[in-house]
């Protein structure tokens, strides 16, 4: 079966790694480097700390893998506690955080609630006095997301797989093709996984989706803390242990980018917003703007219910895209998943892509949000 596959970031590779080593004449095609788009500015937070059924099992799945795949090349999977907490005053997101654990568990995920008094013991770095319900999962861990595109890359064409950088395509349909500078190739199958381009390139074969590139941002800092990660639901920032220092993002803009025409920097607002978070949080650091050392921004993508779009649109035409920011940490579920469906083994129902007719009017909202 030969397949093409379009998008070298971590699902693109993942899903080609995932084809190759089941047999599958696979060519992943990138318009630029492995990893240089959305997966190389993710966050790298990595946790199955999910409610509903099928993205706790996807979670799970995703958390299995990167364990099993940690060592290979230089990508490493660090456990590492996830924390998300409501503060004092916030009792919608208080609420929404008692009303999540039970349900968590229910679906197999290792959580717990804490209070302000457990996390001042495990978590001293952190000041947590106007925390008023919390809760830790215990099955997550941090990575370098970069490292992770490049093994999977590399373990893809290990398994034959040609991998095809600088290599932008388009995908013609009846019959089905992908159309680069250096001509026209037929494939049985062709998957898209072109992050934030997903639309257009979609678009360009005359089918549309219901996806909307939005920019998030984020920084690290050169403080010496050991945190979990953590996610603040009542302010909407999250923060996790970096090799520099402290990481931290936010920033979502509610309203659609181009994926081929935005600010790739991080905003002086968002920065001075960011470093005020960070020494409020951090009790034992007091952080100033000089303490930072990158501001950045990247794009996340959202559909109307917030779940992605994964499985077969066409004969033979698959999407993954729609992460709403869930996506990174997702990734080794997600790319098999894609396999797996081309290969008529399976795939994810609640994330069929055809749920939508593709003109579906909707808002950008907070991939993170506790509601």
């Amino acid at each position: 079966m030969r397949v093409g596959v379009v998008g070298g970031g971590a699902v693109g590779v993942t899903a080609a790694r995932d084809l190759a080593v089941r047999g599958a004449d696979v060519t992943l095609l990138e318009k630029g480097d492995i990893g240089s788009g959305s997966t190389g500015r993710a966050s790298g937070l990595l946790y199955d700390a999910f409610a509903a059924p099928e993205d706790a099992r996807v979670g799970d799945r995703a958390i299995e893998r990167f364990r099993d795949f940690s060592g290979t090349g230089d990508f490493e999977f660090v456990e590492t506690p996830y924390v998300w907490f409501a503060r004092e005053g916030d009792e919608r997101r208080a609420t929404a955080i008692r009303e999540q654990v039970p349900r968590m568990q229910a679906a197999g995920r290792d959580v717990e609630f804490a209070d302000a008094a457990d996390l001042a013991e495990r978590y001293p770095a952190l000041d947590v006095d106007d925390v008023v319900v919390a809760a830790v999962a215990r099955n997550a861990g941090r990575t370098d997301p970069a490292t992770y595109a490049t093994a999977m890359a590399d373990a893809a064409e290990e398994a034959d797989a040609e991998i095809r950088t600088d290599a932008p395509a388009a995908v013609r349909t009846d019959p089905l093709r992908v159309v680069t500078a250096d001509g026209e190739t037929r494939f049985d199958a062709v998957v898209v996984a072109a992050g934030a381009h997903t639309k257009r390139v979609l678009a360009d074969a005359g089918i549309a989706v219901p996806l909307k590139p939005y920019r998030v941002q984020a920084l690290t800092v050169d403080v010496d803390a050991d945190v979990p990660m953590l996610y603040d639901a009542t302010e909407g920032y999250y923060l996790r242990t970096h090799p520099t220092g402290v990481l931290g993002g936010d920033g979502t803009e509610y309203v659609e980018s181009d994926p081929d025409d935005w600010k790739r920097a991080g905003d002086d607002d968002f920065r001075e917003t960011m470093v005020e978070r960070l020494d409020r949080r951090l009790a034992e650091d007091a952080v100033a703007e000089s303490d930072v050392e990158r501001t950045w921004a990247g794009l996340c993508t959202a559909t109307p219910d917030r779940d992605p779009l994964l499985g077969e649109l066409r004969d033979g035409l698959y999407v993954a895209a729609g992460w709403q920011g869930h996506g990174f940490m997702r990734t080794p579920a997600l790319g098999e998943a894609v396999a797996l469906d081309v290969l008529g083994e399976g795939g994810i129902p609640e994330f069929d892509p055809t749920r939508f007719d593709g003109d579906e009017e909707f808002d950008v909202v907070e991939g993170m949000t506790v509601e």
